[in-house]
């Protein structure tokens, strides 16, 4: 009997978390609040814009144009904690480029209304798409730029689409995968609502690509990036620096690295 309500109090003990787990997942997931700012000046010009996405949430976002004629643009879609000022370091880099770019924050997010999630990611993202179409700049033209849970992003509008090019830093297979290597015990699987399921489109994907992945991440596993880039179609780059961490560091062959991939697509 001793034996028996000890199970017994183990199994309650692993439903509860598992309800736990469950009805707090997205606040798990998404982190708008977390601030990692480290107080870096904007060296490049931008205006601040509102766009605002089919479920009329107006999305703040910058954007920074140089020329849209001759040079290709980036839209940035960056990961899961922090505003637009935890990315100025990265896009800072952008203006010793060749390229124009577009870095929007997700609902719930910078300030925004509406709180996030895997359909409303997609539709934010979409919305940078069609703005960027608005100002007269081709699919052709833009190259998607996913960061960590926004590579989950990337890849869902990246899939079926001509784009000029497609970037993931620091990508996940799926957020099955991510979560199951976080919490092995529990069926992760049927507990996830959003799941970014990435390795299931990355095939649909036909423009070239660059994975860009550090082999010493503690957040999300290197092999993620390496599988991803083993389904990746051609034409397909890689950039995997061994002692880079989740937050890779923008050195100077990082940047190389972009640098090379935009002027490839040219």
């Amino acid at each position: 009997m001793y034996i028996l309500s000890i199970v017994g109090l183990l199994v309650l003990i692993y439903l509860i978390i598992t309800l736990i787990l469950y009805n707090s997942q997205r606040s798990l997931l998404y982190h708008p609040s977390e601030n990692n700012y480290s107080g870096d000046m904007l060296t490049v010009s931008i205006d601040k814009i509102k766009i605002k996405n089919e479920d009329n949430i107006e999305l703040l976002a910058w954007y920074h144009e140089k020329d849209i004629e001759n040079y290709k643009t980036i839209l940035f879609l960056h990961g899961n904690a922090g505003s637009l000022e935890n990315r100025i370091h990265k896009i800072n880099h952008f203006n010793d480029m060749d390229v124009n770019f577009l870095i929007i924050s997700w609902r719930g997010f910078s300030g925004n209304k509406g709180q996030p999630t895997e359909k409303g990611l997609y539709k934010d993202a979409k919305s940078g798409v069609e703005w960027l179409k608005n100002k007269g700049i081709r699919k052709e033209n833009i190259i998607i730029y996913g960061e960590s849970l926004g590579t989950g992003v990337a890849t869902e509008i990246a899939q079926n689409n001509n784009f000029a090019g497609v970037i993931l830093e620091s990508p996940f297979t799926s957020m099955v995968a991510a979560g199951k290597s976080k919490y092995p015990i529990f069926p992760i699987k049927l507990l996830l609502k959003d799941k970014y399921e990435s390795d299931k489109k990355i095939q649909n994907i036909k423009s070239p690509i660059l994975i860009m992945h550090g082999e010493d991440d503690k957040i999300v596993p290197f092999w993620m990036g390496k599988k991803l880039y083993e389904l990746a179609n051609q034409p397909k780059y890689s950039y995997f620096p061994k002692y880079d961490d989740h937050m890779m560091e923008f050195n100077k062959d990082l940047i190389k690295s972009i640098d090379s991939f935009i002027q490839s697509l040219n």
